[in-house]
């Protein structure tokens, strides 16, 4: 009677079995050509908002001031609609008396504070040689403290030199960062005439714009998640807008009030820079309060400890209290995805690239999340790691 021979250690390792729950090499594979594919989309267009850059800019500029304008435009039509007498007050006419009103309060507020800036804007100008006397009167000091203290030559000559070239790197920071903002306000003085003309086809065809972007769509769930998507979008924005806008006002006026109240130097001028400074995030808050602490510092050093604290404050109050409460549901990015986002910006765009950073990010995320909830709150990759029911897996191969 013929036995079968036992199976050996040999003759088992020669068969291997695939794990149901790893993916296959075709997921895997098309999971690599998405991201490829991803990258390549991602290159283009920062390749094209590098190259147009100053059209974006204009663009969303103009889509900026029509959202400043939108709620006034609902605020005058709101009684004739109420009335049932939108005849009365179409639209482009509301629109025209929302630029009135705007242009007549900007107009009035120029008249009042231009006179008062322009001559703390002189008298900066005058007192520069000055400062930079101060500046090396300190440095003699700190040269004759060095003295008293005995220490040797080299030592002496390496402080000042860190000294010197610390001050050096500050001023020359400041500098370039001013000088950048008034190139980027010089280059773009056409569009203070074209946003206006821009933002009042926005605000006047917006309707039409939706409908035009929503027939592109099927009807059905497609058309219904685009409609969706627009509003999320149209709330990002909004809410950005409304944030920045508050913002603004907000610390223009905090910062003016600080900086009489401790009693330096230009107060009007420094706070009305905070306040448009502002707009630009991140770094229009960080040159802010460099500016304000290096000329209280020519005043004294207590002025200058007391503005830097009362600056770190109010930026932790606003940052962490005050702004979420402005935005409400707006935006939702981590600080982090903020600062990230802010660097990357300024590196691909300078100045541009930061102000338009986070309404870019923060619609991205608007398209992440309702990309999301197409496909039933999966990720962007999950069905593409799903395993394929293939009579292939889980078969035996053989070595």
């Amino acid at each position: 009677m013929n036995q079968k021979a036992p199976k050996t250690t040999k003759d088992t390792a020669r068969r291997i079995f695939l794990d149901s729950s790893s993916p296959s090499i075709s997921s895997i594979v098309r999971v690599v050509l998405v991201v490829i594919i991803g990258l390549v989309t991602v290159g283009l267009g920062v390749f094209f908002i590098y190259y147009l850059q100053n059209l974006f800019f204009l663009i969303i500029l103009s889509v900026f001031f029509a959202y400043l304008l939108n709620p006034l435009v609902r605020l005058i039509r709101r009684p004739f609609k109420e009335r049932h007498l939108e005849k009365l007050m179409p639209r482009s006419i509301a629109i025209v008396i929302a630029y009135l009103v705007v242009f007549l309060v900007f107009g009035l507020a120029i008249s009042y504070l231009a006179p008062r800036v322009i001559e703390q804007a002189k008298e900066l100008a005058g007192n520069l040689p000055s400062y930079s006397e101060q500046i090396k009167s300190r440095v003699t000091n700190l040269n004759e403290r060095y003295e008293n203290y005995q220490l040797p030559p080299q030592v002496r000559e390496e402080l000042n030199n860190k000294i010197t070239s610390s001050l050096g790197d500050i001023g020359g920071k400041v500098t370039e960062i001013a000088g950048s903002l008034a190139i980027n306000i010089l280059s773009i003085s056409p569009f203070f005439i074209l946003i206006p003309i821009l933002s009042f086809f926005f605000l006047k065809d917006v309707n039409m714009f939706r409908v035009s972007i929503l027939r592109m769509f099927p009807n059905g769930l497609w058309r219904s998640r685009a409609e969706s998507f627009l509003e999320d979008v149209n709330t990002t924005l909004a809410a950005y807008t409304r944030a920045q806008l508050i913002s603004c006002v907000l610390i223009g006026t905090i910062c003016t009030i600080i900086f009489y109240i401790l009693d330096v130097n230009y107060a009007l001028l420094l706070g009305i820079l905070a306040g448009i400074l502002e707009f630009i995030p991140l770094i229009g808050p960080a040159v802010i309060g460099i500016v304000a602490v290096t000329i209280a510092a020519f005043s004294s050093g207590s002025q200058a400890v007391s503005v830097g604290i009362s600056l770190a404050v109010l930026r932790l109050i606003h940052d962490y209290v005050t702004y979420p409460r402005i935005v409400r549901e707006g935006i939702h990015l981590h600080p982090l995805a903020i600062v990230l986002s802010v660097l990357a910006g300024e590196q691909i765009a300078g100045i541009t690239g930061v102000f338009l950073s986070i309404p870019i990010v923060a619609i991205f995320t608007v398209i992440y999340k309702h990309v999301r909830e197409h496909r039933g709150n999966k990720g962007l990759v999950a069905d593409l790691l799903t395993i394929e029911n293939d009579e292939d897996v889980g078969e035996t191969l053989a070595t």
